[in-house]
């Protein structure tokens, strides 16, 4: 393992940028789906044979896959803003 500390302007700006996409809206992007699975969801709504495989299969697969998407993500933000906070005190800043 090398002991090379390097941050450099690049690297700080696509943290930044990384983090901001995460932090654009993703929760209430995927809120929004959830909401309108649900009214999918809804037999009284939308009903037949795809919309049942719908609501048994689709639906709560997709939503497990984009809770799963989102926490990851959060996770992924974390990590960066700490890889970066570490660098930056341990002086790697080029």
């Amino acid at each position: 393992m090398s002991d090379r500390v390097l941050s450099t302007d690049q690297a700080k700006t696509s943290i930044q940028q990384v983090q901001a996409i995460i932090d654009s809206g993703l929760a209430e992007q995927i809120a929004k789906l959830d909401a309108q699975g649900k009214t999918l969801s809804d037999p009284n709504v939308w009903d037949g044979p795809l919309a049942q495989q719908f609501r048994d299969h689709t639906w709560p697969e997709t939503k497990t896959a984009l809770e799963k998407a989102k926490s990851e993500l959060d996770e992924l933000r974390n990590q960066l803003q700490k890889i970066s906070s570490n660098i930056m005190s341990a002086g790697g800043s080029q």
